[in-house]
């Protein structure tokens, strides 16, 4: 037997984790791409783990091709029970691979192996207040020959820990939201390094957070979860000789009233370097002056691993612009609108105080900030003394692009600020660019907007006193956003809170997690394109990672949302008479009255009722789930015939025509032979009518493109893409935007922010096209899940000279590129990576099937 060094295992992942400690699962699935050359094909797999105890323990071969979920392949992990994997693959002559690099594995604790309890301080104020945060610490002695040291923590509101004075991690706004009744999320961190022989000290700063902060509309409420401010940690200790301790929250830690003063995610953070405790996280700081603190419960039931990455700091940007507009005020443009915190450099006298407001726009040169409605998103540091300081606010993040910054004419003159990009940290799998530069930064706006949006949960906006995970939002978005980041894990998480929230008749929330709020939004009640998030998103996100397993998991809650848009349908078949948002904030609908669209409502909720079902239906083929898969797809019919009758004519004419109505009825298979072809033509004839300016809302816009693309219109598409009058996606982009915006006029033309109450900068939703950008402009569309089957379909227009993508797929780099040569055909060159079947589908209806490595195909333009 020889080495391959040819070949290479990467991209190891456990489960959905690339940092595997502190788990939930016993038999974890694994996931790994290889490279290899040209002709090599995977026979089989090796596992190896090594233990604690220093035993190396080899499993294999696994006999099988597949690597992306394959089942754990040895005995089930014990509770913390901690290994280091690595994997090596064989070719068909049997030689294997080098091993790849080491990761760590470890299950998280049974529930009766957490012994930490909620502890916070015992000194807080009334619980309506704008209450101070708290400091809290302890010291321990630790033995000689510790040989693994994991602190695993959570906390009610928000943490960041400080171990021997020294940071632990680089999460930011942990845990995160969660439906934290039911589901509190603890993370595991290695801190084998920071561990001494003798005595040792832990310290964590807390902040409100969604936990007891205020969340909602109008004001808002506090305490939604609770009115405690309240950490859960413990330290495990592992020596050489098998020995093991615990350190954990409890009576004996210390509480101090903390230097943040005021912590809160819509309006900001208040820090007072006057009150600071230098080596307050040390083991020799003298902390007899601290209070005592208080026990609180936690059921440990409720404690779980994550399912996907924490938020971090992801990128720095300096400004692009500083203007100082008086004496004691600047305003900082960083070029470009994103989620995340300023950090500042400054000196100033004591008690002298720096004020930092951010928005998202100017208007008549100073900083905009009604649409952040009743959100203050203001920071504020005060001096301790002299010296130069560099600070960042903890526990807050702000939705901008701009900052006002306010402090003495001196502290200005020495003043050096940075914009942290804050979300959760994802990894980056999809690229796209084109000849024209245009749809490049559209296409960057929809990647900030997505960045700025997926901060734990995915958000409708960064910035004003919402920031929920709206359901609709994300049904529609989706798609795009599994091309653009592995969003698994994280959607996976989301998804379990949304089975959590939604209520016994089947009802799914607006936004998860679901808070109280305006009348109309709690509590809740069926809404179309919002409540199919239940079926619609598992599916997207089991088609782009091949994880079968959320079908599995979300499988009731799906069934229960298309149970009940059934039994609200009427004696005909129909979705009527209910409230609905519709197609929401199309072109068409007044500033105040968003759901006032060109399409009717019922017409939308009918047709997501039989799209879902149809959905589940294969869902439950999938699963294997015959007697239901014919049940909803009959149920997906009737619906569908029912649409047919109420709102067509025998030819196929909608009564009440609009783009979005056409879309719906191509997309969503509501008609076919020559119905659907004279729909097609009737879209193109108001897209045409309409000059190619765009004239759908949330729902119609991930649908119109594709829709023209697939009844023989794909020219009507690029045109309408491609046009740059109000309404139209590169109107924003002429307008000097960064980012997705919630309306088509979020800005008027007249230079004027929209007058409406939703009119966010930083908005996903209308960014959807840009799956059309990756599927057709580029031509990467993925024919089986996980990208098992990819079919490149490249179609050529809108005068672009060449237009490439790719893909890390869940089984490797899937790209292209092609160009428009000279004589008018195209060249493409495609790279497929092995195990993963391929073809490409020419314009003409050619196709040709495209082998493992790099090729180049040839064909008319």
């Amino acid at each position: 037997m020889k080495v391959n060094a040819a070949v290479a295992v990467r991209n190891v992942k456990v489960e959905n984790h690339d940092t595997a400690l502190g788990i939930d699962e016993a038999n974890p699935r694994l996931s790994f791409t290889v490279s290899a050359p040209m002709g090599w094909q995977q026979a089989s797999y090796d596992l190896e783990l090594r233990g604690a105890d220093g035993l190396v323990n080899v499993t294999g071969p696994v006999m099988t091709s597949e690597r992306v979920y394959v089942s754990w392949p040895t005995a089930p992990l014990r509770h913390r029970e901690h290994h280091v994997l690595r994997i090596r693959v064989r070719g068909e002559d049997g030689d294997p691979s080098p091993w790849s690099d080491p990761l760590p594995i470890e299950r998280g604790p049974s529930r009766s192996g957490w012994v930490a309890c909620p502890i916070s301080a015992s000194w807080l104020e009334e619980a309506e207040s704008d209450r101070r945060p708290s400091l809290l610490r302890t010291t321990f002695t630790v033995g000689a020959g510790v040989s693994r040291a994991l602190l695993r923590v959570t906390a009610h509101g928000l943490y960041e820990l400080e171990f021997n004075g020294a940071r632990v991690g680089r999460d930011a706004l942990s845990p995160g939201w969660s439906v934290y009744g039911e589901r509190l999320r603890y993370a595991t961190y290695d801190v084998t390094a920071q561990v001494r022989s003798g005595a040792n000290a832990l310290g964590a700063w807390l902040g409100d957070g969604w936990y007891r902060g205020r969340l909602g509309f109008n004001g808002g409420n506090r305490n939604i979860y609770g009115s405690d401010l309240s950490l859960i940690l413990q330290l495990e200790l592992r020596y050489a000789d098998g020995r093991e301790e615990i350190t954990a929250t409890d009576s004996s830690w210390r509480s101090h009233p903390s230097p943040i003063h005021f912590s809160d995610i819509y309006d900001g953070e208040r820090y007072d370097a006057r009150d600071e405790l230098d080596g307050w996280s040390m083991p020799t700081y003298d902390d007899s002056s601290w209070g005592e603190v208080t026990i609180g419960e936690r059921d440990p039931r409720t404690l779980v691993a994550p399912d996907g990455p924490p938020v971090r700091a992801t990128e720095d940007l300096m400004p692009a612009s500083v203007t100082r507009i008086a004496r004691d005020r600047m305003i900082v443009d960083f070029g470009q609108n994103l989620s995340g915190r300023t950090v500042i450099q400054a000196t100033g006298q004591r008690g002298e105080s720096v004020a930092i407001r951010h928005a998202e726009v100017l208007q008549d040169g100073e900083i905009y900030t009604r649409p952040l409605r009743l959100a203050k998103a203001t920071d504020r540091y005060v001096f301790r003394d002299s010296e130069r300081v560099t600070w960042e606010p903890k526990f807050t993040y702000h939705g901008f692009r701009y900052a006002e910054v306010v402090a003495s004419p001196d502290t200005l003159d020495s003043l050096s600020i940075i914009a942290r990009v804050y979300h959760s940290a994802m990894q980056r799998v999809g690229w796209f660019s084109c000849s024209n530069e245009n749809l490049n930064r559209l296409h960057q706006n929809v990647v900030w907007s997505m960045r700025s949006n997926f901060v734990d949960v995915p958000t409708d906006c960064p910035q004003r006193d919402e920031r929920f995970g709206w359901t609709g939002d994300i049904q529609v978005f989706a798609p795009t956003a599994a091309f653009l980041f592995d969003v698994s894990g994280m959607l996976a998480g989301w998804l379990r809170d949304l089975a959590i929230e939604q209520l016994p008749d089947g009802t799914v929330p607006w936004y998860v997690p679901t808070v109280p709020g305006r009348a109309v939004w709690t509590p809740p009640r069926p809404g179309a394109a919002w409540g199919d998030a239940a079926v619609l998103v598992p599916w997207d996100l089991w088609f782009a990672s091949g994880d079968v397993q959320i079908l599995v998991r979300q499988w009731d809650s799906a069934r229960a949302w298309v149970d009940l848009m059934m039994e609200r349908c009427d004696v005909a078949g129909l979705w009527t008479g209910d409230f609905q948002l519709g197609d929401w904030l199309d072109p068409a609908a007044p500033p105040e009255s968003p759901a006032e669209a060109m399409t009717d409502r019922d017409l939308v909720a009918s047709a997501y009722c039989s799209w879902s079902s149809r959905v589940l239906a294969r869902t439950a083929e999938v699963l294997g789930k015959v007697a239901e898969s014919e049940h909803y797809s009959r149920l997906s019919d009737q619906v569908a015939q029912a649409i047919r009758l109420r709102y067509l004519d025998d030819v196929g004419t909608l009564h009440q025509e609009s783009q979005t109505g056409y879309a719906m009825l191509i997309c969503f298979e509501l008609v076919d032979g020559e119905q659907r072809e004279h729909a097609g033509r009737r879209l193109r004839a108001l897209v045409e009518d309409a000059d190619f300016r765009i004239s759908t809302g949330f729902v119609g816009t991930p649908l119109v493109s594709r829709a023209l693309t697939e009844t023989g219109s794909v020219d009507t598409a690029y045109r309408q893409l491609l046009e740059e009058e109000l309404p139209s996606w590169l109107y924003a982009v002429t307008q000097g935007a960064t980012t997705i915006w919630e309306r088509w006029d979020s800005l008027m033309v007249d230079g004027r922010v929209n007058p409406g109450q939703m009119t966010s900068f930083n908005h996903y939703a209308l960014g959807s096209v840009a799956h059309w950008m990756h599927t057709t402009v580029a031509g990467i569309e993925l024919r089986a899940p996980g990208a098992e089957r990819v079919r490149f379909a490249p179609k050529p227009g809108g005068g672009l000279t060449w237009a490439a993508a790719e893909l890390d797929s869940p089984r490797g780099r899937i790209a292209i590129r092609w160009d428009l040569v000279d004589d008018g055909t195209v060249s493409a060159v495609v790279a497929v990576p092995e195990g993963v079947v391929a073809e490409f589908l020419a314009p003409d209806g050619s196709t040709y099937d495209v082998s493992s490595g790099v090729s180049r195909v040839s064909f008319s333009a």
